[in-house]
């Protein structure tokens, strides 16, 4: 209810990108639950249809800079409506692929447009801010994958089950359509963020402080994909909850990802963005060593779903904001970039939390993999701290 009020009480431009983030965030998301049935449905191994999650990633790293690259210097609100008519294209594609092949080629472009989608909508939704709540405009975009995880997701593969896993993703192509209609109504025309060249916008990125926040991204929040990427064993044979309790679980986490989202965002316009994000890894490494400490009890492993989640998701708002930031004349680009290493992030973090489960080390593993990778954010959160304050004593000595 409490999600509910504050999107009813958010600006309508602001709910268009909403939209766009759930549909993203089915479009993402759906894979993983009806990936038995595709690979049923297919004739191919598990494995084997978990490239379609693969894919989508490798989509998600090649477009995002090179589709913001491209369409930067158009306006804002044109390029939002070609990146969802895209999605839905994609998305129609791979309801009516009838190949292997093929639904690799559909996944692949459906994932171009999402991180351009995120990057461009970042700052759009920071310009359409009032002055101090710039990144709390930027969560209300980013919790449109929260609700895609609590309602979409859940809906989609229930629909996968029990009917088809093409009228899922037939869905997800409306819903994209409904997002563009959207768009084109009701979010005001913004001009291009420059008439600079590409290659003239990758220049922001000799910045040494860029790449440590990219580092932050992709390292950081490894963490979180080192949790969820295991969360259904660690449930089910460390906690000891039935198979069928997997999806409400889910559900739990999704509603700490939509608390700690608004909550992120909140924090940054208070403190700053460098500060919250230092101090939500810090609470990210404590929090997933006491999952692996005491998820053997049911109501302390719940518990702990809800603020891992939250937590996942409240630091999203501040790193963007920390990148558009630090990239002044580039910051479309750069917002880009942020969700191509955080797909990076997706992949590390599910490779490395998978590394003591083969070893033989149990499901709660992963989670000290988890907090590992979290407290190299933490360090590159204070390498960056540093690095901020010498320019800032450079600065004032240069005007003494």
């Amino acid at each position: 209810m409490k999600l509910l009020k504050l999107i009813s009480n958010t600006k309508t431009s602001l709910i268009t990108l909403c939209l766009g983030g759930i549909t993203l965030g089915m479009t993402e998301f759906m894979m993983m639950g009806v990936l038995p049935d595709v690979a049923k449905s297919l004739a191919v191994s598990i494995p084997a249809a978990g490239n379609l999650i693969a894919i989508y990633a490798l989509g998600v790293i090649v477009g995002a800079p090179v589709m913001v690259g491209v369409l930067g210097k158009y306006p804002p609100k044109r390029v939002l409506i070609g990146l969802m008519i895209t999605v839905a294209c994609g998305n129609i594609l791979f309801s009516i692929a009838p190949t292997y092949g093929l639904l690799l080629f559909a996944r692949f472009l459906v994932g171009l447009p999402h991180g351009a989608f995120f990057g461009i909508g970042a700052v759009v939704a920071s310009k359409l801010a009032d002055k101090g709540a710039e990144a709390k405009s930027v969560s209300v975009m980013f919790a449109g994958l929260t609700i895609a995880n609590i309602l979409g997701v859940p809906l989609g593969t229930f629909i996968g089950h029990n009917f088809s896993w093409r009228i899922s993703f037939f869905l997800i192509s409306a819903m994209a359509l409904i997002t563009a209609a959207s768009i084109k109504r009701w979010l005001p025309m913004l001009p291009s963020q420059s008439d600079a060249k590409f290659s003239d916008s990758l220049k922001v990125f000799k910045k040494v402080e860029l790449w440590i926040i990219i580092g932050i991204s992709a390292i950081g929040t490894g963490g979180l994909f080192a949790w969820i990427s295991y969360i259904a064993p660690l449930m089910t044979d460390v906690a000891h909850f039935d198979s069928n309790m997997i999806t409400p679980i889910m559900i739990v986490a999704g509603l700490g990802m939509a608390v700690g989202n608004f909550v992120g965002g909140r924090l940054a316009d208070k403190f700053s963005p460098l500060k919250t994000t230092l101090y939500l890894l810090l609470a990210m490494i404590i929090v997933l060593i006491l999952v692996a400490l005491l998820s053997q009890f049911k109501v302390i492993a719940l518990l702990l779903t809800f603020i891992t989640g939250g937590l996942a998701f409240a630091v999203i708002a501040p790193m963007q904001m920390l990148m558009i930031g630090a990239a002044k004349g580039a910051e479309m680009l750069a917002s880009s970039a942020m969700q191509a290493s955080a797909n990076m992030g997706n992949a590390l973090g599910a490779f490395l939390g998978g590394l003591p489960i083969a070893a033989g080390f149990g499901y709660t593993s992963p989670e000290y993999v988890g907090a590992l990778l979290a407290f190299v954010g933490f360090l590159l959160c204070i390498l960056l701290s540093w690095r901020f304050s010498a320019k800032v004593k450079l600065e004032q000595a240069a005007i003494a």
